[in-house]
């Protein structure tokens, strides 16, 4: 180096501008920083009752179909005490009212409820995404696409919240299958639990994330009533659960680097937050009497699943599964839960021995083969039972409702759903996809309107998938492992066809008995990994012999995919697409 030649004053720069980049770089990363979910203390806020919207009028003593107008709204939540406010986006009336989760929809069976659903979100995304999977898009690169999901409902294409029929805000831009504003949610169907949250192609994780989910329950006071179940806002909740991580500023934290960034710079397979949140709180506590209390719990989140217990040894009556009543109550002391599934469950606190009962969590994440729970994500919501004893009304009868037993000898068709994960050279997951297939491929599930199927979900990866079927209805029979399973992979991997890779050789293993609490109906089940899953499909209602009210056939169509927000989105949904 030689002076006066300058050299010296680029190094002199070279090195500020190295000190200023490791600035920002701290900043970035302070900016980044992850709240620690231990100094967080639970139990402190009160577990919310989320806003009620009827689904009906009442006109002189009689119920009439009802227009709702329902928006999705950027604002801050409060998701406990000591947490700042966080950015989320919330279902509501108005940007005022709306909650996460949003206002629980009431409906009532028989009667329409309409639904237009506006989009107010801003330009950009509050959360990273990844343009690399299949996603929607807007031409102008502007506005948030969503497209709202009645899960668990049984109706029109045209209302079944399509994925690529999203919109932005103001119906500005819309996705290919587009058709109209103006939801039509029948309730024709059998009284039960469902659930709405976003289904825009490529962001339900993100969406959902941000806080796009809300119950909706169809209510039959004919059938229900005589019954005796506990009732009435105190008596009867929706529970809401998901799992959030947050930053030290409050916002909610999601990865912003994918497992494999060459190829997805953002994606990864699974989303964990160690913060358990029950309508909008993170580890709430409820009063409770000493009597029956029935809880609707919804899981709804991205990955997680939740296997219930309660630590003071209290058990749970179940009776319900997902959208359905079961036949008869069922007993348990533990609930495994998947992502997107329901447990319709009665608890009695006057059996508790003591005045404080924890309902906990033991599942290990991904489920079945990963982490154990930590003391932050083993912890759910804390009852505190009041001592005072007093005479309870409310009953559990030993009969629920008389569904339709499984009857394979009505099944028209057997099909083959084979499940796969694909990975890099760095053994980490690509994609996954059902059947071989990626989403945009001809629909090759053409069932008939009416009809009832065999379906086998060959679950080829290593973690178990909750696969949901929109607009059907289906049983669980039995679940079969696999012997000499990575031959059987093998030749699934290059033929694609469990026939002529004689899947009768290889699914001869141990038989896994469906728990008892479910065998009714459902429209999700957890697919065991390395295993054959056999159920029962019906596109039919179940509480009675009518036809449907709508054109099952007409478009866009529905879709089937697993409830693992993560692996919906990359890209394990396929089309269903019926004919008469």
């Amino acid at each position: 180096m030689q002076p006066g030649d300058g050299t010296e004053r680029i190094l002199q720069f070279n090195l500020i501008a190295l000190v200023i980049v490791g600035l920002l770089i701290s900043t970035s990363w302070a900016e980044d920083r992850l709240f620690d979910p231990s100094k967080l203390k639970m139990f402190v806020d009160e577990l919310p009752d989320m806003p009620k919207i009827l689904g009906f009028d009442v006109v002189s003593g009689v119920p009439k179909s009802k227009a709702l107008k329902i928006g999705m709204f950027e604002k801050k939540w409060k998701f406990h005490r000591d947490l700042p406010p966080t950015p989320v986006f919330a279902y509501g009336v108005s940007k005022h009212a709306a909650t996460v989760p949003g206002p629980t929809i009431e409906a009532l069976h028989g009667i329409d409820t309409y639904v237009t659903w506006h989009n107010h979100l801003p330009k950009k995304h509050i959360l990273p995404w990844d343009p690399t999977i299949p996603t929607a898009t807007p031409a102008d690169k502007k506005g948030i696409p969503t497209v709202v999901h009645l899960h668990g409902g049984i109706d029109e294409p045209e209302s079944d919240g399509h994925a690529n029929s999203w919109f932005t805000a103001g119906f500005k831009a819309r996705g290919t299958t587009w058709t109209k504003k103006k939801y039509h949610y029948h309730n024709q169907q059998h009284p039960g639990n469902l659930w709405y949250h976003d289904h825009a192609m490529g962001l339900t994780r993100v969406n959902l994330l941000a806080g796009l989910i809300g119950a909706y329950v169809i209510r039959h006071p004919e059938v229900e009533a005589p019954l005796g179940l506990p009732q009435g806002d105190e008596f009867d909740r929706p529970l809401v659960v998901f799992d959030r991580s947050f930053r030290s500023d409050g916002s909610l934290y999601m990865n912003s680097t994918g497992n494999n960034p060459s190829i997805h710079p953002q994606w990864q397979p699974e989303y964990f937050g160690d913060a358990i949140v029950v309508n909008g709180k993170a580890w709430p506590r409820m009063t409770v009497r000493r009597r029956k209390y029935r809880f609707r719990i919804i899981n709804a989140s991205n990955a997680r699943f939740f296997r219930f217990f309660f630590t003071n040894g209290l058990g749970f009556i179940h009776v319900g599964s997902d959208s359905a009543y079961l036949n008869e109550p069922v007993m348990t002391n533990a609930i495994l839960l998947g992502p997107s599934e329901i447990a319709d469950v009665v608890v009695d606190f006057s059996k508790s021995k003591n005045g404080i009962a924890i309902l906990a969590n033991d599942a290990p994440y991904p489920y079945p083969s990963g982490d154990p729970v930590n003391e932050a994500n083993s912890k759910v919501l804390k009852f505190i039972i009041l001592r005072r004893h007093e005479v309870d009304t409310w009953r559990v009868p030993k009969k629920l409702m008389e569904y339709p037993r499984p009857n394979l000898s009505g099944a028209s068709f057997t099909r083959y759903i084979a499940m796969y994960e694909y990975t890099s050279d760095i053994d980490e997951p690509t994609h996954l996809y059902l059947n071989g297939k990626p989403y945009e491929a001809p629909a090759t599930e053409t069932p008939k309107v009416g009809a009832t199927e065999v379906w086998n979900i060959i679950n080829l990866t290593e973690d178990n998938h909750p696969l949901h079927i929109h607009l059907g209805l289906f049983v669980a029979l039995d679940q079969t492992e696999l012997v000499n399973a990575d031959e059987f992979k093998s030749c699934m991997t290059k033929l694609n066809d469990a026939i002529k890779c004689q899947i009768s050789k290889y699914a001869r293993g141990k038989k896994i008995e469906v728990p008892a609490y479910e065998k009714g109906w459902k429209n999700v089940f957890k697919m065991r990994p390395g295993a054959v899953t056999r159920i029962l499909v019906r596109f039919s209602y179940i509480h009675s012999n009518a036809s449907y009210p709508f054109d099952a056939t007409s478009q866009p169509g529905y879709v089937y995919h697993c409830h693992i927000l993560d692996h919906e989105d990359n890209a394990m949904m396929r089309p269903l697409k019926f004919s008469n």
